[in-house]
């Protein structure tokens, strides 16, 4: 119903502003450009978060047909598209580029040669038509997503969980954050791809056209989690930092035990492929939850959450998936916190995410640059102060927390 509603006023609000009555009135608008791996996405919106105009271009089949993103694939496929999903963004949103604010592009972290794509198309654009320039990170942008949905007030803990990051942050501002924690290895998204492709589930019926992550979630419905025991990572580790590569070990030793038992080679599905999938997605959902809630409690014995309806933000690809979204429900109702995902369309890399940053940057002065001036993009970039050192310090131990999620 919030969604309709929003929909509905964001219409009518475009559709006031179109009037050349209401010229002198129009608002500040961003354009904002994301190709930090692989979805080229666009989108401009007001300082309310009105969407104009959008659109969206996903490598998604492809990178299924090969197996995994290929950097120079994801690259080309970027060159191809960026100037249309540009222009369709445009030309929905009803404005031409002369009537921009300015323009909002990711330009860090990410897959190099993506990020270099959207980087030099937004700095000819922002040349050409002479408009502010505002670089974006990546993973600042997931993080505030959820405050053009919802009025959420500094601070507040945010969790971000998707194919290439999984960390933990505490969000005081606009630019403005403390790492808690982060993955020591892979990510959790990366490690659900990888054993969803280890057991063959692009040749299940049920999972021709979905990614890793969104065919273990389906397959998992019907599995029972406790045919097949794996260790939660870092169990005698008291912080809040992620490991996933043990995980996907343990997993890769139970399939190639059982494809011996059953006669099965590779490519082949095995009878108990929904147990594993229910297994590996709860045990990653069981790592998230604790290192979640350590953070949680970290965050309360140093003051650092408010006392009046604290919140946890969960935002990124994997936070789509339901099991761990009830996951993590079980955690925030046991300590207090109201927990906000936004929309699984919001959660998945998209334009919207950076025009919305760029117009929280915009807002406050911060980050602004000239079109004539230099920019580079940069493939790693750690999210604000690591404080994760004095987390491990405080070493934390959890209170019993039964994670018992109904199929």
């Amino acid at each position: 119903m919030f969604l309709c509603a929003w929909n509905g006023a964001a219409r009518w609000m475009k559709h006031c502003w179109s009037g050349r009555a209401f010229s002198t009135l129009r608002p500040r608008l961003v354009l904002g450009i994301e190709t930090s791996c692989d979805e080229t996405g666009a989108a401009v919106l007001d300082e309310a978060g009105v969407i104009w105009g959008e659109s969206l271009h996903s490598q998604k089949k492809t990178h299924l047909d090969a197996g995994g993103i290929i950097p120079t694939v994801a690259q080309r496929l970027h060159r191809e598209n960026i100037s249309r999903v540009v222009q369709e963004a445009l030309d929905r949103s009803g404005i031409e580029p002369s009537e921009l604010t300015a323009v909002a592009t990711t330009v860090k972290p990410g897959l190099a040669l993506s990020l270099g794509i959207g980087l030099h198309f937004s700095l000819k654009f922002v040349r050409l038509h002479e408009k502010p320039f505002i670089p974006i990170h990546h993973m600042e942008a997931h993080a505030l997503t959820v405050r053009m949905l919802h009025p959420v007030d500094f601070p507040f803990l945010v969790l971000l969980v998707s194919g290439g990051h999984s960390l933990l942050a505490l969000a005081k501002g606009i630019d403005e954050f403390l790492l808690l924690g982060q993955t020591l290895d892979v990510a959790a998204g990366d490690t659900l791809d990888k054993i969803a492709r280890r057991l063959s589930l692009r040749n299940h019926p049920e999972c021709l056209t979905l990614s890793g992550g969104q065919a273990i979630e389906l397959l998992a419905k019907e599995g029972d989690r406790l045919a097949f025991h794996f260790r939660s990572p870092m169990g005698q580790l008291y912080d809040c930092n992620f490991s996933f590569a043990g995980l996907r070990n343990q997993v890769t030793m139970a399939i190639n035990k059982k494809e011996r038992e059953e006669g099965v080679e590779k490519g082949q599905l095995l009878s108990c492929v929904k147990d594993i999938a229910a297994a590996s997605q709860h045990t990653v959902a069981s790592h998230i939850a604790k290192r979640t809630h350590r953070a949680i409690l970290f965050c309360k014995s140093k003051g650092l959450l408010p006392q009046h309806n604290p919140t946890l933000v969960v935002s990124g690809g994997v936070a789509s998936n339901e099991y761990i979204r009830q996951t993590l429900k079980i955690v925030t109702d046991a300590t207090g916190l109201h927990l906000l995902c936004p929309p699984a369309k919001f959660c998945t890399d998209n334009g919207v995410m950076i025009a919305w940053n760029g117009m929280e940057r915009l807002k406050q002065g911060k980050g602004i640059m000239s079109y004539t001036e230099e920019v580079n993009y940069e493939p790693k970039a750690p999210l604000g102060l690591d404080i994760t050192s004095e987390v491990k310090d405080a070493a934390i131990k959890l209170p019993p927390l039964k994670l018992r999620i109904n199929s």
